[in-house]
């Protein structure tokens, strides 16, 4: 039986989101598609290509979630943690190839003669527009509640399909605006369009590349560590911290200067002290490592003298 840690994991918090984004997508996506294809707009079908990728995607996201929840166990005494950013990973891959498949064809389309988008295409947008964004502002308030880096990537995958269906509306409403002429206009914002994924893919990539290669983490829990182990009693100074995030959760190893003259039972029982103090200051630091170190003095130093 899941004890009630298991059960309140973080990464099972996340998975209801990523399921109704899912069903979301999959209607925008038929909705985009058939909308583009009878609207005659190539760029409403590359935005249907991209809500399509993202079906794909965040199933992705949701087997990376289920496993990241999973317990340490023999063969992963560090959890499954990093199924987490592989999985944001995966988005950020398949960010890139749909942007590449929508360039192809938006040049492919421009040296093609067709006619101007019909007019209802620009209400399916606005529908669009309104679902991804409210479907974002949910999904990244649950990432930052949970610290979800897969989450919130999910949550950007949204906010990219908003504004590239933003940029269609505006190509679309050019082409109906100048008429002959500039049915390509289209085109160009599908063209656009891909621009805003290939950097939204690289800026969601980044991180999940830095967690995967233990990158020092940049939200200040390392000085919140350091701050903590040097306000325990006995410490005298601290000599090297380094943190790594594992999924949802945190490593600590520390090198803590003690006095050299004390017992090997008291510096054991201050290295304890600075372990729970570290836990204790923030939940999702599961582990600390502490390296007891003596503290010596040197010849420079004027209390030598």
């Amino acid at each position: 039986m899941a004890s009630e840690k298991d059960k309140g994991h973080p990464s099972k918090k996340g998975m209801p989101t990523i399921l109704i984004g899912i069903v979301v997508n999959i209607i925008l996506a038929i909705i985009k598609g058939t909308a583009g294809f009878l609207g005659n707009s190539y760029a409403l079908i590359a935005d249907a290509i991209e809500s399509t990728s993202d079906i794909f995607t965040s199933i992705g996201v949701y087997i990376g979630l289920k496993i990241a929840s999973k317990p340490a166990d023999k063969n992963h005494p560090y959890g499954h943690g990093k199924a987490e950013p592989m999985a944001a990973g995966v988005v950020s891959l398949a960010l890139f190839i749909s942007a590449s498949v929508i360039i192809v064809q938006s040049i492919k389309e421009m040296f093609t003669p067709h006619h101007s988008p019909a007019q209802f295409t620009l209400w399916v947008l606005v529908i669009v527009i309104i679902s991804k964004e409210i479907l974002f502002k949910y999904v990244i308030k649950v990432g930052e509640a949970t610290s979800s880096l897969a989450v919130k990537t999910d949550a950007w995958h949204h906010r990219s399909d908003a504004i590239t269906s933003a940029a269609v509306f505006i190509g679309i409403s050019i082409a109906l605006i100048g008429g002959k002429g500039y049915e390509s206009a289209d085109d160009f914002a599908a063209l656009f369009a891909s621009g805003i994924i290939f950097f939204n893919a690289y800026r969601l990539l980044k991180p999940a590349i830095g967690e995967l290669m233990d990158e020092s983490p940049s939200n200040g829990i390392d000085t919140l560590v350091k701050e903590t182990a040097l306000s325990v009693k006995g410490v005298m100074a601290l000599d090297k911290c380094y943190v790594r995030k594992v999924g949802f959760d945190y490593y600590v190893d520390l090198h803590v200067i003690v006095d050299g003259k004390i017992s090997v039972s008291k510096g054991h029982r201050i290295s304890h002290m600075v372990k729970e103090s570290i836990r204790s200051s923030d939940s999702r630091i599961i582990n600390v490592l502490i390296h007891i170190e003596p503290f010596l003095k040197r010849k420079s130093d004027p209390a030598h003298n």
